[in-house]
């Protein structure tokens, strides 16, 4: 895989949980972190043979992981074209922000009930890569620690399926990123505007938080579909091209 593709999956897809998992598992989330850092480009087909060889695999483990990814709505199966790369124009955009708005203010309700104080933790921490990555002026960078800021609140609600949730919906926001602009961009204060998610949660303060989720919300949508109407300063780079060769992986269980 392209070196930014696995380098950067510290963030959200990767930390997807997973016990013991199968080599299914294991492409699964492979190709989940192709698409997250654009090393499967939006449309891109998805070449059975040709990824599976790479990748070390059988093309059966192969082809169940791609099936489960389009059950996830992240591949299009098109018949007579096999498999590619979703892309998420305006309208189901919309639609995927309304869906991020619920997990994440639902998460936010219960993390500020359950989450320990490891878990507060994790949400500080993870706010402070994002001042960090702020200050390498990396767009790339900073777009992963804003999600993963997002990510960490999720995970500190407790809840398992709110995670796997947002793990998808995550992909599916880069996806949209990809798919509205050549160029890829994020706010230069989002460390400032993303703050009051940390400090509503220490206060344990569940309708400042869920507020603070859904102004950010609310501003991210409305940059993405109409950036001309938000003046902020941005970090950009070009939107990823086509993607080098996936590296093989470590299957854990033999055939599978």
């Amino acid at each position: 895989m392209h070196p930014s593709s696995r380098a950067r999956v510290g963030s959200a897809p990767s930390l997807s949980p997973v016990t013991r998992p199968s080599t299914v598992d294991l492409i699964a989330v492979e190709l989940r972190n192709a698409i997250y850092s654009g090393a499967l480009p939006v449309g891109s087909p998805i070449r059975e043979v040709e990824m599976s060889g790479q990748l070390g695999v059988s093309r059966g483990p192969f082809r169940e992981a791609a099936q489960r990814l389009v059950q996830e709505g992240l591949l299009l199966s098109t018949p007579g074209r096999g498999l590619s790369v979703v892309s998420i124009g305006p309208d189901r955009a919309r639609a995927l922000y309304e869906a991020r708005t619920v997990v994440e203010t639902s998460a936010a309700r219960l993390a500020v009930e359950r989450a320990n104080a490891a878990q507060v933790a994790q949400v500080r921490s993870a706010h402070d890569a994002l001042v960090a990555a702020e200050r390498s002026e990396d767009a790339r960078r900073v777009g992963d620690a804003d999600l993963n800021v997002h990510w960490t609140l999720v995970a500190a609600s407790g809840s398992p399926w709110l995670l796997r949730w947002m793990t998808t919906l995550i992909v599916e926001v880069r996806v949209a990123t990809f798919t509205a602009s050549e160029e890829y961009a994020v706010r230069t204060d989002g460390a400032h505007s993303h703050l009051p998610l940390v400090e509503r949660l220490e206060a344990r303060d569940a309708d400042g938080l869920v507020a603070a989720v859904r102004e950010i919300l609310d501003e991210a949508l409305v940059r993405l579909l109409r950036p001309e109407a938000v003046e902020v300063e941005t970090f950009d780079e070009p939107r990823p091209g086509p993607g080098a060769r996936l590296e093989p992986i470590s299957p854990t269980i033999p055939g599978r």
